[in-house]
C-alpha cells in the first residue's frame, strides 16, 4: 500500500511538471465566501515550485450568537488553461476555535467554547491580470470534526489578491 501511494504521488509529480507556468511568488488578499458562517478570510499564497504553492487563510466570525475563527492551510497544484487563466486543485485542513455568547441560549448563563478541526479540498479557476492582481473563484468542501463544525460543508468563494 505504501508503494502504491508513493508511486501515485511520483506519477502525479512527473505529469504536472510538464505543465509548468509562472505563478507569483507571493499573493496577499481576501477570500470572500460563505462557508459555514465564515464570510471573509485573509488569504496568503506562497509559491514553492513552478506550479505548486501553499495557501493560508484566516477566517473569523463575530456576531451576537458566537465568536469564532478558523485557520486553513492548503497545498495546491496549478495548471494553465489558456492565456492568463489557470485552474488549480489542492488539499489540506485546519483548526478553529469558538466561544458562544452567554445570554444567547434561553437567557441562561451558558458558556460554551472549544476547538474544532477539519479536512479540506480545493478546486478553482484564476485569472492573472497584467497588473499585480489575481482573481479566483474556488469551491472548497470541508469535513469538520468537533462540536462547532462536525459536518460536511461546501464553500464557494471569490478571491482577490495582490501579487508580489
Amino acid at each position: 500500500m505504501k508503494k502504491l501511494i508513493f508511486f501515485s504521488v511520483l506519477a502525479i509529480g512527473f505529469a504536472t511538471s510538464g505543465f509548468s507556468q509562472e505563478i507569483s511568488k507571493n499573493a496577499l488578499g481576501l477570500r470572500l465566501g460563505q462557508g459555514d458562517g465564515f464570510g471573509a478570510e485573509i488569504s496568503y499564497q506562497r509559491a514553492i515550485a513552478a506550479s505548486n504553492r501553499l495557501e493560508f487563510d484566516l477566517g473569523w466570525k463575530d456576531n451576537s450568537h458566537y465568536d469564532a475563527f478558523k485557520i486553513t492551510g492548503l497545498y495546491q497544484w496549478v495548471f494553465p488553461i489558456e492565456g492568463d487563466f489557470n485552474w488549480y486543485v489542492g488539499a489540506g485542513g485546519g483548526l478553529g476555535g469558538y466561544d458562544h455568547d452567554d445570554d444567547y441560549i434561553d437567557g441562561n448563563d451558558y458558556d460554551d467554547s472549544g476547538m474544532f478541526g477539519f479536512l479540506a479540498g480545493d478546486v478553482g479557476v484564476e485569472y492573472n491580470f497584467n497588473i499585480p492582481l489575481l482573481l479566483s473563484l474556488d469551491f472548497r468542501p470541508e469535513l469538520g470534526f468537533g462540536d462547532f463544525d462536525d459536518d460536511f460543508d461546501f464553500d464557494i468563494a471569490l478571491g482577490i489578491r495582490y501579487q508580489f
